[in-house]
């Protein structure tokens, strides 16, 4: 008989399971930390739910993204273990499922350690509950539908230009750094030939790149979405803004067919994400909703349609 000192009514952290598995991709770069989204050799797309057939949102974007990182996945097609019977494929034994989060309204008179007030829905209360899926790379029995190669494919840069001219944001081209000024309420871009090509992205998709980048920041001020992080995170509070705008610019990329390209300063912020991610469990959770406020904020500037969760 074993013994073990945790209590078997000790619940699954669902919070701390997501953050553990950002972190783990964030790491997996060893001696050059990076974020999930930024080698894939490809351009990114948001992970999709193989019923609903739309694409995640917030942290779970971000969360699936870390898992299929890890795991070398391709292709960015999920469900949970029923789902895929249900489309006649099965999951091979030995799988291990990846976790994202959904949440349950409370009932009156129900009670659960992981409730919380939600600040999004006003004065309702929720429980957060952990989902398990499994990759497309994960099943045996299901075959993706056809690719038409013969239909007209849409460039990426048209449909960026179209939310970027459809912000009406005040942007300044020329010296040599890309910023937000908050006062101004301008960003600053240097000019386009300064940006160079590289192994995953085009000149262009830099540039548009980076400047979604900016407009993540831009959709922030206090007569847009008011964005601000208070005493929670202190000193911390501008690294987490650099986080949300990372993050909403990747979901931007991931709707507009854009290749994510790091930001110079990239590696600038990794040390204190890491160090936020780990002291905070939830903080992945805040700066992943403020960034998908952002990003459809922007698309519908643009009048793009934002996906919804799956």
């Amino acid at each position: 008989m074993t013994t073990s000192s945790q209590p078997s009514h000790e619940r699954f952290d669902v919070y701390a399971s997501i953050t553990d598995q950002i972190i783990a991709a964030i790491e997996a770069g060893a001696d050059h930390p990076q974020m999930p989204w930024h080698s894939q050799g490809s351009i990114i797309e948001r992970p999709i739910n193989v019923a609903s057939k739309r694409g995640y949102r917030g942290v779970n974007t971000v969360a699936l993204w870390a898992s299929a990182y890890c795991q070398h996945f391709t292709t960015g097609l999920w469900g949970t273990y029923r789902q895929w019977q249900d489309k006649g494929a099965q999951v091979r034994k030995g799988e291990k499922s990846s976790v994202i989060i959904f949440y349950k309204d409370v009932e009156p008179g129900e009670q659960d350690q992981s409730a919380s007030n939600d600040d999004e829905r006003g004065n309702r209360r929720f429980i957060a509950r952990a989902s398990r899926m499994f990759n497309l790379a994960q099943v045996d029995g299901f075959v993706l539908d056809e690719i038409d190669e013969t239909a007209a494919a849409i460039t990426p840069c048209e449909r960026a230009e179209q939310l970027i001219t459809a912000s009406g944001a005040s942007i300044a081209n020329g010296g040599t750094s890309a910023h937000y000024n908050r006062r101004t309420d301008c960003i600053a871009m240097p000019d386009r030939h300064r940006f160079v090509g590289t192994k995953t992205s085009t000149a262009s998709e830099s540039w548009y790149s980076t400047l979604l980048h900016e407009l993540s920041h831009w959709s922030g001020a206090e007569h847009r979405l008011a964005r601000t992080f208070g005493e929670r995170f202190g000193d911390d509070a501008y690294a987490m803004e650099e986080m949300v705008a990372e993050l909403s610019a990747a979901f931007l990329c991931g709707d507009l067919g854009i290749t994510v390209k790091p930001r110079p300063d990239h590696a600038d912020y990794i040390g204190h994400w890491l160090r936020i991610l780990k002291g905070d469990r939830k903080a992945i959770f805040t700066a992943a909703s403020a960034a998908n406020k952002a990003a459809e904020y922007l698309l519908s500037l643009g009048q793009f349609d934002a996906r919804e969760a799956a």
